[in-house]
């Protein structure tokens, strides 16, 4: 069993922010794959079906991000998911906007969302998607930035954003991580 966890934060106020790009390529994922998200349990929405030919459960934490781990620590336990075939997907603003990268392991860089996990996984080996949303502007606020929608400009190259995040979580599932870097990890908008 796979898991794929889409980092978000629940609520309309917060739909389509750029905190919630995690939300929107798991939730893309699904919708491609015919799994429903309607399931609750484990603090979350989730669904299973079959993605790339892997049986996989797709989780939208409903705890708010700071509690992320709250959701995922359960989900891993009662599907007996391995670090190694857990796949975080989060927004990152290290990384320019439309860029999408895999990395396997390492600490939480900052990310609540991640911090959470990793402060309650044993093993912080998972593999995570991270979905470039850029600094915020001459210096600005990265609170209100992430928890803002896109602008007009990001708007027009979001639906191609997140097809590509989906083939590379698909690439992940095939392939596997190291493959997947490889093909995905120079790529942007």
């Amino acid at each position: 069993m796979k898991l794929i966890v889409g980092l978000g934060n629940p609520g309309m106020e917060y739909a389509e922010t750029r905190h919630n790009i995690g939300f929107m390529i798991a939730s893309r994922l699904a919708e491609q794959a015919g799994i429903v998200l309607k399931r609750k349990g484990y603090q979350g929405c989730y669904g299973t079906g079959r993605v790339a030919g892997e049986e996989t459960t797709i989780l939208l934490p409903q705890t708010y991000m700071n509690r992320s781990g709250a959701s995922v620590a359960p989900a891993c336990q009662s599907l007996g998911v391995a670090p190694g075939d857990l796949i975080v997907v989060h927004d990152e603003i290290d990384l320019d906007y439309g860029t999408v990268r895999i990395k396997v392991g390492g600490g939480h860089g900052g990310h609540n969302g991640l911090r959470s996990i990793c402060g309650v996984l044993d093993d912080t080996g998972f593999v995570r998607l991270r979905a470039g949303i850029g600094r915020p502007p001459n210096g600005g606020d990265v609170s209100s930035y992430v928890l803002n929608r896109f602008n007009a400009a990001e708007r027009a190259g979001l639906v191609e954003f997140i097809a590509t995040a989906v083939a590379a979580l698909e690439a992940v599932l095939v392939n596997g991580p190291q493959a997947a870097m490889n093909n995905y990890n120079q790529r942007r908008l």
